[in-house]
């Protein structure tokens, strides 16, 4: 029984590395969603995906979502669920995808974090040359400066920059590739790393460690968050904050709502929209405080 089950989770996952050229991490997110749906599957007696009805799929969301999962990770788990069904649908497997018509419970609409520019100045404003320091003030500054996701920056290779033109070319979601520009202080922090990396022969990695490996997310989270601490940044620091602040700081400033949406590789404007709820957010703020009309009296 488990075998037909998880068999069919090897194959897929085989599709998306081979055929659909999705990154690791994204595979080991449809990996993990997918074999808890097969431990829910034995649970409740579906010994393969022929037997998984919408009724059941309606069920194994609810016990998710009664487990405390916001809707969010319901309509994430969901999504594996369908897509992985469709690639059944394409080999014939099954029938039917039982998850077509169930939606997930709604959530609240959660902001991304994102720094000041101050904030943000301060981050980047170490002036220390040690190596590894080097290396890290031009990791950040690339996160900042061209909007990369995580698994962005550690994918990088050495010709994926061009210095002269001042540019970076980006493997994203789905192996799709976009060049984005990237500025002089983070231009700048590249050439004062790069003269001191140390690599393996045939590394290729941008960003190597200590061992001259490529540089692995995890170790990139690290010392990010360490930075930020050192730097007395509040709160725990993750890398896709300073891509956030890119792309909130550069919305306020130009209000191109699609030049972001290129820049940041979304697929689908309404990903990028969440951004001008920060940037209302922030003007709201600034009216609140400096309006004569907005604040309410304290005294009688």
């Amino acid at each position: 029984m488990e075998d037909t089950l998880t068999a069919w989770i090897e194959r897929f996952l085989h599709h998306l590395r081979t055929e659909r050229r999705l990154s690791e991490q994204t595979c080991h997110h449809y990996h993990r969603d997918l074999l808890e749906l097969a431990a829910w599957c034995r649970d409740n007696g579906v010994s393969n995906w022929e037997q998984l009805d919408t009724h059941r799929v309606r069920q194994y969301a609810a016990r998710a979502h009664r487990r405390g999962l916001c809707g969010r990770s319901v309509q994430r788990r969901l999504s594996a669920l369908r897509t992985f069904f469709n690639y059944l649908l394409r080999e014939r497997a099954v029938t039917v995808n039982p998850g077509l018509d169930v939606r997930a419970p709604r959530s609240g609409r959660h902001l991304p974090d994102t720094l000041s520019v101050d904030d943000v100045s301060r981050l980047l404003g170490v002036t220390d040359r040690e190596p590894l320091t080097l290396r890290d003030s031009a990791m950040l500054e690339l996160f900042y400066s061209s909007g990369l996701r995580l698994a962005e920056l550690v994918s990088l290779n050495l010709d994926d920059l061009d210095f002269n033109e001042r540019v970076v070319r980006v493997t994203g979601k789905g192996a799709k590739t976009r060049v984005v520009p990237v500025g002089a202080k983070a231009i700048e922090a590249l050439r004062d790393w790069l003269p001191v990396r140390t690599a393996r022969p045939g590394e290729a990695a941008m960003f190597t460690g200590r061992g001259g490996r490529r540089l692995g997310a995890r170790a990139v989270q690290q010392r990010v968050h360490l930075r930020a601490r050192l730097r007395g940044i509040p709160g725990k620091m993750h890398p896709h904050t300073l891509r956030h602040s890119f792309a909130s700081h550069l919305l306020e400033s130009s209000g191109d709502l699609r030049a972001v949406q290129e820049l940041l590789g979304h697929a689908d404007i309404s990903t990028t929209q969440i951004y001008t709820h920060l940037d209302f957010q922030h003007l709201a703020q600034v009216y609140d405080k400096a309006h004569p009309r907005a604040r309410k009296k304290t005294g009688p």
